[in-house]
């Protein structure tokens, strides 16, 4: 048995709002996850170094989304279930993807 028992951590900032993970919230999002990847990956910076593996040999005029941006959807979506980039439109058949993430616990 580990020593942790913190019940609320908090992640760097979203834009401007603070972010916690709390596990006092009951039945939430499991997209949550997304959050701690976003934080390890900021601290490691695996997704830039992934990026930096591929030759992006399209044209560059009619790019909408950079090669980096695309494989970090990718990889998200990967991380979280989401098998197809399909899946990435609307959530998987699990409940808790569809429940909202409440605010204020």
């Amino acid at each position: 048995m580990t020593g942790c028992n913190r019940e609320v951590f908090s992640f760097a900032s979203h834009f401007s709002r603070r972010v916690e993970v709390s596990f006092t919230a009951g039945q939430v999002s499991t997209d949550g996850g997304a959050l701690l990847l976003r934080q390890a990956d900021g601290k490691i910076g695996l997704l830039k170094r992934v990026s930096s593996c591929f030759t992006d040999r399209r044209s560059p005029l009619p790019i909408q989304h950079q090669l980096g941006e695309m494989l970090s959807q990718r990889i998200y979506g990967l991380a979280l279930g989401y098998e197809d980039l399909n899946d990435h439109e609307q959530p998987r058949h699990s409940p808790q993807k569809s429940t909202p993430v409440r605010n204020g616990g």
